[in-house]
Order: structure tokens, then sequence, then C-alpha cells
């Protein structure tokens, strides 16, 4: 239990910093004249930084263990928080995203690592989604409190203190956490052929296009674009964005819980994805179909979030396809798909929001989660040729 909850508050860190220039985009746009094609690459760069590491660090966790890989790297998300906070110009903050973001590249893989080692394959889904449910408790705190902080403190002095407790974190997961036992013949490996051999799993590759779009479009949703929806087009200031943004995180929260218990009683991991992904491209096409009021996107932005946090099932359907000597570069290699579509994305969904700057805000927010609707429900289409896994259900 003590390892889950170390990884639980590393995690919640990580979540926060996925979400938290949804809320401050505006008064960071305004302060260092950044505009919306700078904004989405501000995301990216994170984006960058985290899925670069993600190779080195599965062959990492094979080989040398979660303890010294996740405290290491948390150790340069705090360096890039606090030149975050001092950041004056584009360069500067780029950095200090691209730091964070390798900071954070460990994090929810190690964790699921050490779950994946020591957890039965009836449970893995469940642990997974739990901690992924859990630790979207930084999309929380990306909300409101960070909204009630720029107020108050400003953002500056905000993520002082966000270094400051992902410093902790980083000591507590270098004191708390035993590295699971090695296993001889990984040490054999590659680093290349481990990966090779990952991709050429037949039966995963029908899951690697949802892979790649289901959470990048949420990232983008939640991560960047709800913020900037919701201050544009209905008139939003921070403390009310951040309220906005609480029912979705929230809900993205709720829904990663009950995904998890989903996957735990009725075993049937494809028809869980494929229901939660059908749902939220139908919010997504909703919101760029029609002119909703607040109250209604707010509902549509909070389902979305509920629907769409499929990540952990996901990855545990494509978990039951890894060979345990390569648990750590499996599972980073589907992390690639996952958060590597949303470094695509984002650059992209910024372009085409900077070629939309002189329509009305409303019909630019419309069309882009239009896109996002119409990529979703493609991927879908695909993942419904994928294998089922073997029946999960643990003893009763």
């Amino acid at each position: 239990m003590r390892p889950f909850l170390i990884f639980l508050a590393a995690y919640v860190l990580s979540q926060f910093y996925r979400a938290f220039l949804a809320v401050i985009a505006p008064e960071l746009a305004n302060e260092l004249a950044l505009d919306r094609q700078t904004l989405s690459n501000l995301q990216a760069l994170w984006i960058l930084g985290f899925v670069v590491m993600q190779f080195p660090v599965g062959w990492a966790l094979d080989t040398i263990g979660p303890r010294r890989v996740v405290s290491g790297l948390m150790a340069v998300a705090v360096v890039g928080a606090l030149l975050f906070a001092r950041a004056n110009t584009a360069l500067e903050i780029d950095m200090a995203m691209l730091l964070i973001g390798v900071g954070c590249s460990a994090v929810y893989m190690g964790g699921v690592y050490a779950l994946g080692r020591v957890a039965s394959p009836a449970r893995f889904g469940f642990l997974t989604s739990a901690l992924l449910g859990l630790g979207s408790a930084g999309n929380l705190l990306a909300a409101s409190p960070m909204g009630y902080a720029t107020a108050e403190i400003g953002w500056r002095a905000a993520m002082v203190w966000v270094a400051a407790l992902t410093a902790a974190s980083a000591v507590s997961v270098w004191v708390g956490i035993e590295d699971p036992p090695r296993l001889a013949h990984t040490q054999r490996d590659s680093f290349i052929g481990g990966i090779r051999e990952i991709l050429s799993l037949r039966p995963l590759w029908p899951l690697l296009p949802l892979t790649g779009v289901s959470y990048a479009i949420l990232l983008a949703e939640r991560g960047l674009w709800a913020g900037p929806f919701l201050s544009e087009v209905y008139g939003l200031a921070a403390i009310e964005r951040g309220h906005a943004l609480l029912a979705m995180a929230l809900a993205m929260s709720i829904g990663a819980l009950v995904y998890g218990q989903f996957d735990r009683t009725l075993g049937r991991r494809k028809l869980i994805v494929a229901t939660g992904s059908a749902l939220t491209a139908a919010s997504f096409l909703a919101l760029g179909l029609a002119s909703p009021s607040l109250a209604a996107a707010i509902a549509l932005l909070s389902a979305i979030g509920f629907c769409g946090l499929t990540y952990g099932v996901l990855m545990a359907h494509g978990r039951a396809f890894f060979p345990e000597r390569l648990l750590g570069r499996g599972i980073t290699t589907m992390n690639v798909f996952f958060i590597g579509g949303a470094g695509l994305l984002q650059p992209i969904s910024g372009a085409w929001m900077l070629a939309m700057r002189d329509a009305p805000p409303a019909l630019a927010f419309q069309r882009l989660h239009l896109v996002f609707g119409l990529i979703l429900a493609a991927a879908l289409a695909i993942y419904l040729f994928a294998r089922e896994s073997d029946p999960v259900r643990p003893p009763i």
C-alpha cells in the first residue's frame, strides 16, 4: 500500500503539470505576449520532453528499477518548475516546459511497472486505473486551486510552491520505494531489439491508432483548449474558469475509477474501451455541431472527462500481449503512442486555431471540437478489429 501511495503522490503532481496551463493560459499570454500557436507549443514541448524519454525510461525500468529512475527524473521537473516561475521570455518558458516533461516522464510508468511486476494480471487494469483516477486529483489542483492561487499570489509564486512539493515527492520516492527483484534475462535484451519485439506483436496493432489519439485529444482539451474556450466564448475569468475545469477534472477522476471497476468486474476490456470512446466522440461532436449554453458546454466537457479517460484499461489491454521480460519497454512503448499523439496534436491544433484567428471564437472552437470527434471516431473504427484480451476477473 505504501508504494502505491508514494507513486500516487508523485502522479498527482505529474497530472497537475499536464493541466495547469489551461487555467493560466490567458494571463500567461497577456504577460509574455504569447499567441495561440505559442501556447500550444508550450504543451507540445512538455510532451516532447516526456516522449523522448519513454524508450530510455522503459529500458531503465527493466534494468535499473523504478526507485532511482523516478526520483532522479523528478529532480529535473523541480528545475523546470523553478525556471517556469522566473521565466520572462518565450524561450525560457519553452525550456521550462521541456524540462518538466522530462522530469514527469517516469512517474506513471514507474508506478505501472512496479504494479505490473507484483500484481496479478486480473488486478493490473484495476490498479493502473485506480492510480490514474486518484492521480487525476492533479487535474483538480490545476483547476480551482490554481485559479485562486493565480488571483491571490500570481502564477509565478504558485509555481514555486509546486516546485517545492515536487522536490518533497522525489525524496519520498528515493526513501520509500524498493525496486522489484530483477529478471536476470532482461540484461541480455538489447535496447532496440526489445522495442522491435514489442512493435512486432500483431495483436497490438489495432490498438495503436486509438492509443495515439484518445488520450491526445483529452489532454489537448483539458490541458490547453478548454480554458481559452471558456474564456473567449463564454467570457469566464480565472476563478470561474477554474470552477468549470474543476468539474471536468473531477469527472476524469471518477471516470478512471469507474473504468477500473468495470475492468475488474466485467473483464471485457475491448467493450469497455470502445463504449467509452464512442461516448467521448459523441460529446465532442455535440460541441462541434451546436452552440450550447454555458451549462451545457460544461456538462459536455465533463462527459468528455468522464468517458474519455480509457487510458488505464487500454494500457491493460495492450499489456496482456507483452512478455514479462519486456514489461517496462512494452508499457513505455504504448505510452509513446499515448503521449506522442498529443505531441503531434498540440502544434497541429495550435496551427488550426491560429489559422482561424479571424473567425468568431465560437465558430473556431466548434470546428476544433468537430475535428476532435471525427478523429476519435476513425480511430475507434480501427480498434473494433482488435482481439479481446483473455477474461481477467479476479477470484472472489
